[in-house]
Order: structure tokens, then C-alpha cells, then sequence
């Protein structure tokens, strides 16, 4: 008799976690990068999309970013004094929070706050996201979806029928208004009129240089203390 196959395990994916031997080899490459490159600054990202900053990184090959594993990154530039591996790196392991990340550059200060400044990209809003504007709907044909969307359209809220096989807003009807929260909803609602909401922004907070070993912050008002975890680096949870 066949063995069956009903009950067999089947893997969805062939990725493998990195563990702790991935998070050694991050620390050592930011250490590396330390040594290398004349300038390390701190950013920070509203209304983040990888696509975006993954054209950014290929414009910037010459320079070396990382995102994402704050206490990670913490640990390989020191989260005190006593552990930082240059002088007064320790200042930016105390703000790395939330969104945000570090780049090594050769590029001066001037070079990165001004093309960040010009490298702001408007974008379509996400649910949680608050409305910028309120958006209000007057009844009427909708041409611009196709007959086999008007289920979909009813679906997320909108008072629709096909008439004459055209999408057709029966009344008036309020996508969002001003100021609240956007439901999930609303947010597709607001894609499919092409509409944008968000702005996808990367703002410098903090500059150091390797030259004379100064840090200067640029506009972090608030600055939380490291954890008075183990400064030994790998025996913490982030580095098990």
C-alpha cells in the first residue's frame, strides 16, 4: 500500500536564521566600518519602504548602510563609555530607537543633510496612518474601475451598484476625514483613487567624526539611556 502524503511536512520556505554567528559577523563588520570610513551618521525614517531605501543604497555604493537591529548595532559601537570602540560612539547607541539606522560615509556633513533634505518622495498612506485631508466622494459614475471591482468597492465601504454595467456611487460618501486614523479600509480606498498621504522621509539626527572622535547631535530632542545590560556584548538576548 502507497504511504501517503496527506500528513507530511512540507517547508514553506528555505531561509535559515542567522543566530548568533550572523550577529557576531554584524558587529564585526560595523567595527570594521568604524575604521574605515571618516564619518558615521544617525538617521531616522518616516513612513518607511524598502524600495525607496534600496535606491538610495545604490546610489550611495560608496558608503555603507545599516537598519534594522538597534541593539545590535548598539553593542558594536559600545552602549557606555567604557565599551565604545572610539571615542564618543557610545552617544549614538544611546539613540538608536524606533525607525532609524546608521550610515558610513567618506561624504561631509553638508553633502548628506543636503541630499536627504531634496530626497523627500510622497507615497500612498498606510492603515494607521493619519489623514492629511478629508476626502469626500460625490455621486456619480467611477469610471476609472473596471465592472468586476464594484464588489470589492462595496466591500470596503463604498455605496456602489453597477448601472448599465458602469461602477456607480449611489450617494455622497466620506473616504476619510482629516486629522483620524486610517482604517485599513480607507487606506486601500485611497490607493485605488491614487491618492497619496504619506511622505517618505530620512532625516539626519547625529553626526560623528573619526578625525578628532566628535559627535554633534542635529535635532534629537529626546535621548533615552542605554540598558545597563552586559557591556561584554555577546551574552546579552540580542546576541544569543
Amino acid at each position: 500500500m502507497p504511504k501517503t502524503k496527506r500528513y507530511q511536512k512540507i517547508s514553506l520556505t528555505q531561509t535559515k536564521k542567522k543566530g548568533l554567528g550572523g550577529k557576531q559577523q554584524l558587529v564585526e563588520d560595523i567595527r570594521s566600518c568604524v575604521e574605515k570610513y571618516s564619518n558615521l551618521y544617525l538617521f531616522s525614517v518616516q513612513n518607511m519602504r524598502s524600495n525607496k531605501l534600496k535606491s538610495i543604497r545604490n546610489e550611495w555604493k560608496d558608503s555603507r548602510f545599516f537598519l534594522g537591529k538597534n541593539r545590535v548595532i548598539a553593542i558594536a559601537l559600545g552602549r557606555s563609555k567604557e565599551a565604545e570602540c572610539r571615542e564618543n560612539l557610545h552617544e549614538f547607541s544611546r539613540r538608536l530607537k524606533g525607525q532609524c539606522g546608521i550610515v558610513f560615509t567618506d561624504k561631509t556633513k553638508n553633502e548628506v543633510i543636503k541630499y536627504f533634505q531634496k530626497h523627500v518622495e510622497s507615497d500612498y498612506a498606510r492603515a494607521g496612518n493619519v489623514a492629511t485631508e478629508t476626502v469626500v466622494l460625490q455621486p456619480g459614475p467611477l469610471e476609472q474601475f473596471p465592472f468586476n471591482m464594484e464588489p470589492y468597492l462595496r466591500q470596503l465601504g463604498l455605496p456602489t451598484s453597477l448601472q448599465r454595467g458602469v461602477v456607480t456611487l449611489l450617494k455622497e460618501h466620506t473616504v476619510c476625514k482629516q486629522g483620524s486614523v486610517l482604517s485599513p479600509e480607507e487606506a486601500r480606498l485611497l490607493k485605488l483613487l491614487c491618492i497619496h498621504m504619506a511622505e517618505f522621509k530620512v532625516t539626519i539626527e547625529a553626526v560623528w567624526r573619526k578625525e578628532d572622535g566628535t559627535f554633534e547631535d542635529l535635532g534629537s530632542e529626546s535621548v533615552t539611556s542605554a540598558d545597563d545590560a552586559n557591556e561584554t556584548g555577546f551574552e546579552d538576548e540580542d546576541m544569543e
